[in-house]
């Protein structure tokens, strides 16, 4: 029994991979994963400042806040992705049906279509939602007691900017330039938005530096 059940889910990575390879998924989901990554990080990083600056000491309105906010964005990038990426496969099924003059459905390039459209919706959705609870994660320890709010409010912005730097790296090998150069890069805009939600939350907020 365990060895046919290995067997099929063997199968089933096969396919997995040949659709893979066939529908030329991997650039599409390397962008969207790198981009809204990047955008769930930077998210977060605004929502934990201004709550902070907001005088919001208590972290579970943060981590409420943080959790419903990876919802969201998980549920916007699924759908969206989806719905996006499931009309520009139709066009290109169509076109190439239009060019062998028969129908592709349910064949080896139906299916691979049908599979990218789902993979890069997943990716595109769960990226930003994991990289946001990544960054407000050392709340999760204030609530346990470990943690100050003070030294969370660190982390979180220590978190924030390393995550930018990995990402950067993952550019570079991507496309084989400095690694240095893409992790200053976007350790850079990283300190830039963290530095322009702080100006702004002091000065919504009137608090004194």
């Amino acid at each position: 029994m365990s060895n046919n059940k290995a067997s099929k889910v063997q199968g089933i990575l096969r396919r997995w991979r040949r659709y893979y390879e066939v529908s030329e998924v991997a650039p599409i989901t390397r962008r969207y994963f790198v981009m809204n990554a990047f955008d769930g990080a930077l998210t977060m990083l605004g929502v934990v400042i201004g709550a902070y600056f907001a005088g919001i000491l208590d972290p579970l309105p943060i981590i409420s806040a943080a959790i419903s906010g990876s919802i969201a964005m998980g549920a916007s990038g699924i759908s969206g992705a989806y719905m996006t990426e499931k009309a520009e496969r139709t066009r290109k099924l169509k076109e190439l049906e239009r060019a062998m003059l028969t129908t592709l459905k349910d064949g080896l390039h139906y299916k691979s279509y049908r599979f990218a459209t789902i993979f890069v919706a997943i990716v595109d959705g769960v990226s930003p939602a994991l990289a946001a609870m990544l960054v407000v994660s050392p709340f999760f320890l204030v609530e346990l007691s470990i943690f100050s709010v003070e030294t969370a409010f660190s982390m979180c912005i220590t978190i924030t900017l390393l995550l930018l730097v990995l990402l950067g790296v993952y550019l570079a090998k991507i496309s084989e330039e400095s690694m240095i150069k893409y992790g200053l890069q976007m350790l850079a805009v990283g300190i830039v938005t963290a530095t322009l939600c702080v100006v702004s939350s002091v000065l919504l907020g009137g608090v004194q530096l």
